[in-house]
């Protein structure tokens, strides 16, 4: 199982939020860049970025901040927030954008996430923002009449082959994931998926761990890293 310590971009800061609320915002650095190459001296093996100005605006906002990170570390970056036109996606896989998160698009335009798997294969995932059982998308201010698992069993048969799963109530609130969401998702797909939202302790990467063998290879830890409710060390060491 991989670990991919979160950066969330605002403003070219890197923050947190509550359920996925501006209003809920706590700046960790004013340095993304040195944030990134710290948790790649700590071992990480993949950072996942979120550009959150992107996801409100629909349109990439941070661009010089991920181009930086990018050029600064050597581990892959997966990036997300904002991606919603099949040039975007080829703009930030030519900076050097290891995999891009599709989110809103996957509702809108499922064309286009089956065009960009078509032409750039497991280096398009797409983002599965649930909020009380719906999927969420714009940024998760917005809820479509579909469920989780109806969109992934959509987006596999379309041609994805990995997914975050991020449960937006749990996310930033160091209330633990979802397990029970994602194991549902997990039994009932052919999937890769990243497990997104709420990681609290080590007992949840134990808990998320057991459910490897089902495709949940991946998961994103936030705010319990920054708050130092766990450290990447001994988050690896469960994840080995």
């Amino acid at each position: 199982m991989r670990i991919l310590p979160a950066i969330d971009l605002r403003e070219g800061k890197c923050v947190r939020l509550v359920e996925g609320k501006i209003e809920n915002e706590t700046i960790f650095s004013d340095d993304p860049v040195a944030v990134a190459q710290s948790w790649q001296d700590l071992g990480a093996q993949i950072l996942h970025l979120v550009d959150l100005d992107g996801a409100f605006a629909g349109h990439p906002h941070n661009l010089e901040v991920i181009k930086e990170i990018v050029r600064t570390v050597k581990i892959p970056v997966q990036l997300g927030g904002g991606i919603r036109t099949l040039e975007t996606v080829e703009q930030l896989l030519s900076l050097g954008v290891q995999r891009v998160v599709l989110g809103t698009v996957a509702i809108n335009k499922p064309e286009l996430v089956a065009e960009a798997c078509a032409k750039y294969g497991d280096r398009v995932v797409v983002g599965i923002d649930a909020k009380d059982g719906l999927v969420a998308i714009e940024g998760w201010e917005a809820t479509v009449e579909k469920t989780t698992l109806e969109l992934a069993r959509e987006m596999e048969k379309i041609g994805v082959k990995r997914v975050v799963f991020t449960d937006v109530r749990r996310d930033g609130t160091l209330k633990g994931p979802n397990i029970e969401s994602i194991r549902e998702l997990a039994q009932n797909c052919n999937l890769s998926i990243v497990a997104s939202g709420g990681v609290s302790s080590l007992d949840d990467i134990k808990a998320l761990k057991e459910l490897e063998s089902l495709g949940v290879d991946e998961v994103i830890v936030g705010k319990a890293l920054y708050t130092g409710a766990v450290s990447l060390d001994d988050v690896l060491a469960i994840a080995r």
